[in-house]
């Protein structure tokens, strides 16, 4: 019957609509969901992509050298730390991004004279004078009760803070800065006034490279995305997955030679789409080394300490040692490794080393060499002249990063790592990097602060003093449940 029909239609349509209702309502929670987990858009990147970005670039390599040192005065001398970053802020016009583990550029020690803060006071004067100028300061810490942030959020700086607590039980290690999406600075150095003056740090500084200072901008917007969150999000905005990688690295002129270069981070769980991870940037490095390895880095550890349920668990971490081992052996690579030898320095190091450098007796073509970097004696509860470098150089390469080698700092520590790979019809003396940073390595390698604990030493006094300094650090080392 006709109104039977009719009202046989009436109910196909109330269905097509709450069908249509039903799906637009799922589409408004899948969007906000989305809009929940990030921030979709990300910030605004200038205009600056991957196909019109600079590629053409300048590096300097920046050092911190404590006045107390002496090195021989025809080794290689770069450009001082603190000179490099003023200059950085001589350069900005638009913004300035920070990212530092440290913010004590101001002294509060009554006993550190004026020249000995004086560094870092000015470099803090001059972040806060970023205002009268239009430049916008932006900095990323995990450090929420600091006085020196809290003053510069007060007074201009926008600052947000990551939970690395809830997120990875670590910290927030990164030290980098980019200003004007165009200008980079990577290295060991945090905001601290001591960098400028009684530690040992090393970076690079990169000019003119759009390119680089986007893909570290997006490392940046990540952790500025991370504030007030105590998860991971699921879904990653566009605006903070990786330009370059390992795989896809940047090709680009670097002082007037040919290069590519990629950016790291960890821990693996901040590492987006297409980012690499530092320890695969790590393992690229040593894998292409064709002749040398050389490292340096403060602490050397191939082990995670953890805790479960407040019971500490020590695992062995083997990644990086392994790559060494077989570069040594097989590849026939010579190998070098730089430390710390500090307060913090964890007696398991000792037997890591005698173990490396055991594995070529009887391989005449086989090189693993360990050196300490002996810092000065605690004056007034502070280790003078420590090495803070955090590098890897080879015969073709560099990695500049963050973190120590120590397996807990690589899985739960937030750092960053900068690959450059030079061409390989680089020719001497055109301004290379590679040679700069082997210059660096080779200055502290036989520079009279470093002593052999191995077999090896250059002479018995300088064994034994350096098995005295590790017995007592074993003891100071014994309670300790993370180095």
């Amino acid at each position: 019957m006709p109104g039977s029909a009719t009202q046989e239609n009436t109910m196909k349509s109330q269905q097509k609509c709450i069908a249509v209702f039903a799906l637009v309502c799922c589409f408004a929670v899948l969007v906000a969901l989305i809009f929940s987990a990030v921030d979709v858009w990300g910030e605004d990147e200038d205009g600056v992509t991957e196909e019109n970005c600079s590629k053409n670039c300048r590096i300097v390599l920046v050092e911190n050298i404590p006045g107390e040192l002496s090195f021989n005065p025809n080794s290689s001398a770069h450009l001082p730390l603190a000179m490099g970053l003023n200059h950085l802020l001589d350069q900005a016009k638009r913004s300035v991004e920070i990212v530092s583990p440290y913010w004590t550029l101001t002294s509060t020690d009554q006993g550190s004279r004026l020249y000995s803060s004086y560094q870092g006071q000015y470099l803090f004067q001059r972040l806060l004078s970023l205002k009268s100028r239009g430049v916008k300061l932006k900095i990323v810490s995990d450090q929420p009760n600091s006085t020196e942030l809290k003053s510069m959020s007060d007074r201009y700086a926008e600052v947000h803070y990551v939970n690395m607590t809830a997120l990875t039980r670590g910290r927030l290690l990164s030290s980098f800065w980019v200003v004007d999406r165009k200008h980079v600075y990577i290295g060991s150095a945090g905001m601290n006034w001591k960098v400028f003056s009684k530690l040992k740090e090393l970076g690079v500084i990169v000019y003119d490279c759009s390119c680089l200072a986007l893909d570290l901008h997006r490392i940046f917007s990540f952790y500025w995305q991370l504030q007030y969150r105590d998860y991971i999000p699921s879904i990653w905005s566009k605006r903070v997955t990786a330009v370059f990688s390992r795989d896809k690295p940047l090709q680009l002129r670097l002082n007037n030679t040919d290069a590519s270069a990629f950016v790291s981070t960890s821990p693996e769980l901040f590492c987006p789409k297409g980012r690499s991870r530092d320890l695969d940037a790590i393992r690229h490095v040593i894998r292409e080394a064709k002749r040398f390895i050389y490292i340096s880095v403060t602490d050397y550890l191939p082990l995670v300490n953890r805790s479960f349920r407040g019971t500490p668990i020590v695992r062995y971490w083997s990644p990086i040692d392994e790559m060494l081992r077989e570069a040594a052996v097989l590849r026939e690579v010579k190998v070098r490794l730089l430390i710390s030898l500090w307060t913090h320095t964890h007696p398991l190091t000792f037997n890591f080393m005698t173990s490396m450098q055991a594995l070529c007796t009887g391989l005449p073509f086989c090189s693993i060499e360990a050196r300490f970097y002996r810092a000065k004696e605690q004056i007034g509860g502070f280790q003078h002249r420590i090495n803070k470098n955090k590098f890897m150089v080879t015969d073709n390469a560099i990695y500049i990063g963050n973190l120590d080698w120590v397996g807990s700092e690589l899985a739960f520590n937030a750092g960053a790592g900068l690959v450059i790979q030079e061409s390989e019809n680089q020719q001497e003396g055109q301004d290379s990097i590679v040679e700069q940073l082997t210059a660096a390595f080779e200055r502290d390698w036989f520079s009279p602060y470093t002593i052999s604990l191995l077999s090896g030493s250059t002479t018995p006094q300088e064994s034994q003093h350096g098995r005295q300094k590790l017995q007592s650090l074993k003891t100071k080392a014994e309670s300790r449940e993370h180095e």
